[in-house]
């Protein structure tokens, strides 16, 4: 424990031999976010968790814990593929957050064990996933709902796959069946059974699962799918001009958006200015968004304890008040990923 704490907060090399331990410091690393890992990897995760604080990991750079995350992803993976999976038989798109850890993973490792979950896990998405008449993956087994957390959990993996038609295929169903066309916001679930929606409401975390996943899907499209591309990235413009209207002067935003009768949320802000960051990088956001995502930031950064627990979040195990919870602690850091990239 001592040895992987080092590690997460840049102290040790993982390629420290047996002999001696080499002990760096990593400057470009803040105490802040050391602490958010920390806290993070002492916390119980879900499979979504899971798949979220791996990529988390990657996407900051700690190679080695996002490899361990990944090799336990596997250690509870399904007979159908679906790895990370500790809750149940119901989840079918949480799973498939771990797919790209668990795939780079393999890459990385050269281990054929990860090579082949990945491969089981793509293949559950292909070829076993239950689905709506249009081909759009339902969240869970048994209830044949569409769920806006989806557009962050399954896109991704597939365009990470190779998979880029499928993974616009995905996204494009999940945006038909989910916006609403007036305010250009997402519904959090809709129920394919009764045909209506089951949870009417403009989530603000949902949205943010919305804009972060189809942002992490236009990073993984080919060049040569540029149309495909600009179609997304004017969905990920849309909403982001949409949820500005209901950002709040601190920078923050209600549970759900247009209510604020509701609780003051953290996640949303964290996900949005991630989504900006990434966009302006990515040049298809213009850099005026900054202003908006550096208040997101800033106010992200108050939430944060002196354990480094980010406080505010939708919180576990049900997410309808304010806590604490893995994702909360990995979108920060994922935050801080884009923000670092965005500075270089």
């Amino acid at each position: 424990m001592i040895v992987l704490i080092l590690i997460s907060q840049g102290f040790v090399s993982s390629s420290d031999t047996n002999s001696s331990l080499q002990v760096t410091y990593n400057a470009a690393k803040s105490d802040t976010i050391g602490k958010v890992i920390n806290a993070m990897l002492s916390m119980q995760r879900r499979a979504w968790e899971q798949g979220v604080a791996s990529q988390a990991l990657l996407e900051l750079g700690e190679t080695d814990l996002m490899i361990l995350l990944a090799k336990d992803a596997v250690v509870n993976q399904k007979k159908d593929g679906r790895l990370g999976l500790n809750e149940g038989e119901k989840p079918v798109a949480d799973p498939a957050s771990n797919g790209e850890p668990v795939m780079l993973a393999a890459k990385i490792t050269g281990d054929p064990a990860l090579k082949k979950a990945a491969g089981q896990m793509l293949g559950f998405l292909l070829y076993k996933a239950p689905r709506t008449t249009d081909g759009i993956i339902y969240h869970n087994y048994i209830e044949n709902m569409i769920w806006v957390d989806a557009f962050y959990m399954l896109p991704p993996f597939l365009a990470v796959a190779g998979h880029s038609d499928e993974a616009v295929r995905q996204v494009n169903g999940y945006r038909k069946i989910l916006l609403n066309p007036e305010k250009h916001l997402y519904y959090h679930i809709w129920d394919q059974d009764r045909q209506k929606y089951e949870r009417k409401l403009f989530w603000g975390v949902g949205n943010g699962w919305a804009a972060a996943g189809m942002t992490r899907v236009v990073r993984n499209l080919p060049d040569e799918m540029a149309g495909d591309k600009k179609m997304i990235t004017g969905y990920i413009k849309e909403l982001i001009d949409a949820v500005l209207k209901y950002q709040r002067e601190d920078g923050l935003f209600y549970d759900i958006l247009d209510d604020p009768s509701t609780f003051v949320e953290t996640n949303s802000a964290q996900m949005f200015a991630y989504t900006i960051f990434r966009g302006v990088k990515g040049g298809w956001l213009d850099k005026s968004y900054l202003k908006y995502a550096h208040k997101m930031r800033q106010a992200a950064h108050k939430k944060v304890d002196s354990f480094g627990l980010v406080q505010g979040v939708c919180g576990a195990p049900n997410f309808d008040r304010p806590g604490t919870a893995t994702e909360g602690q990995a979108l920060f850091l994922l935050m801080e990923a884009a923000y670092n990239d965005l500075n270089k």
